[in-house]
């Protein structure tokens, strides 16, 4: 299986990010370089190339200025599995909570998922032919052979038997070659959309989840200390092959049983055991682990009680972060390589205040700087896939068009930032409650308003919001 990650120059990497993000110049030129070292080390002579470890970087800034958003980014540029996990849901060995091993067995089936995903689109084509043949048994479908008497008066069928006349024994003639065409086409031009057929499809085993145990499997991975076939990992494979791979019959009409057939041919051409492979070696060298709120399991020296639980969470995820293998149930998988960002606020403590293994293992610090009314401006009109177009999107839908002018994107972004003076600051995500309440009333009556023309500019904005921005309480509006 080809290898889809991309070879990025660090400037190409900013450029890409500039696209959705905005600002925070820093940071993108430390996680353009991190996922450039990547593709560099793949062309290191073999000996060297286990020894280049990633430099792991530590995100610090306000909420809502960008740092999950980055890292989001960087993964779907290079096409590398990515989980975002929080360090406050993790809980130090001997509590009942998620182990910090679960965070490498969500990213294995990231991998897998995103791998199979690549695999079924390269097989697109051919599962899309095989299920127009399925559809067209389904539409005309062939002659069953009789049985002949066997011994004892069972029914043998005639290809099972030693007669050779097997061909010439069907119930009633078999669809021609120009019937099976003329259907062919009447399927490709979509004009039996709504006729009913029978198909035969797989049934999804069904999920077995084990709680309360720390290192079980279900919700947070298999067994700590067992492979594959060992522990809850084997376990959940023998239910799995044991309520696994059955097949039911489906009444359904053509547009609903074309993509359920594509899939299931498309589950049928590709191999399982190579995308586990990939998946398992792509996780390795590719993976990104992004472990959000770093800060809240920060302990200071002075502070005791609920804190010593904290430095326990900061000791389990230390071995993850420098390198070690983890047992999952698609067997084990090292962590060496795999690119950690850790990210925080660090708003009611200090870097400083990590373990001092731990700070070590993070060479790489950036601090993104709160946003700015000018930097919300940018937001709502630079980035790619800003609010603004997806407000105008989603109304479009209901046939009513949305334009915003200059003064009224300004007005948007004053008020944001406003409320972010007033109250807590967070950040851009400002925007969408600013939004969600300014379009509240257009949103609500836009099926009555089909061909409607809407302009918000500055005197809307101010007439919809005015009256909100002078009542003290903000937040029972604003949240």
């Amino acid at each position: 299986m080809i290898d889809k990650t991309l070879s990025f120059t660090p400037r190409e990497i900013v450029s890409e990010l500039d696209r959705y993000i905005v600002g925070q110049a820093d940071a993108k030129r430390a996680v353009a370089i991190a996922l450039r070292n990547r593709w560099r080390r793949k062309l290191v002579p073999e000996p060297l190339r286990d020894e280049i470890a990633p430099k792991n970087i530590l995100l610090m800034g306000p909420t809502g200025c960008g740092k999950t958003e980055i890292a989001r980014r960087l993964a779907k540029l290079d096409r590398a599995p990515f989980v975002k996990v929080e360090a406050t849901k993790f809980t130090e060995v001997g509590y009942v909570g998620r182990d910090v091993d679960s965070m490498v067995r969500d990213l294995v089936e990231a991998s897998i998922k995103l791998v199979r995903d690549e695999a079924v689109a390269d097989v697109k084509e051919r599962a899309r032919e095989a299920a127009e043949e399925r559809l067209l048994d389904a539409l005309l479908p062939r002659p069953k052979p009789k049985a002949a008497p066997g011994f004892f008066g069972q029914g043998v069928p005639f290809d099972q038997g030693a007669s050779s006349s097997s061909s010439s024994s069907s119930s009633g003639p078999a669809p021609d070659d120009k019937t099976r065409e003329r259907f062919r086409q009447m399927l490709r031009n979509h004009e039996l959309e709504d006729r009913e057929i029978e198909i035969d499809v797989a049934v999804p085993a069904p999920t077995m989840q084990m709680f309360g145990m720390p290192g079980m499997g279900g919700a947070d991975g298999g067994m700590g200390g067992m492979d594959g076939g060992g522990g809850m990992g084997g376990l959940q494979e023998a239910l799995s092959q044991a309520f696994g791979g059955k097949r039911k019959q489906k009444k359904l009409p053509i547009k609903e049983a074309r993509p359920l057939l594509e899939r299931d041919e498309a589950h049928r051409l590709v191999d399982n055991e190579q995308i586990t492979r990939e998946a398992v070696r792509r996780a390795e060298e590719s993976g990104i682990i992004f472990i959000d709120e770093i800060d809240k399991i920060a302990s200071g020296g002075g502070r005791s009680g609920a804190d010593v639980s904290r430095e326990g969470v900061q000791r389990d995820i230390l071995p993850i972060i420098e390198g070690s293998t983890v047992s999952t149930k698609h067997g084990p998988v090292k962590t060496d390589h795999v690119l950690f960002i850790c990210a925080g606020a660090f708003h009611m403590s200090k870097p400083s205040d990590l373990i001092p293994e731990l700070q070590g293992r993070l060479p790489i610090r950036v601090e993104l700087k709160p946003l700015t009314r000018a930097d919300f401006v940018k937001i709502l009109k630079d980035t790619e896939v800003s609010l603004i177009r997806q407000y105008q999107a989603l109304l479009h839908v209901e046939g009513v068009t949305v334009t915003f002018t200059d003064d009224g994107l300004d007005a948007v972004a004053e008020v944001a930032a406003l409320v972010n003076e007033a109250q807590e600051n967070i950040g851009a995500r400002r925007l969408a409650t600013v939004l969600e309440q300014l379009l509240e009333e257009e949103s609500f009556e836009a099926p009555d308003r089909r061909g409607h023309s809407l302009v918000i500019d500055k005197a809307f904005v101010e007439r919809k919001l005015s009256p909100l921005l002078k009542r003290e309480d903000l937040s029972r509006y604003i949240l």
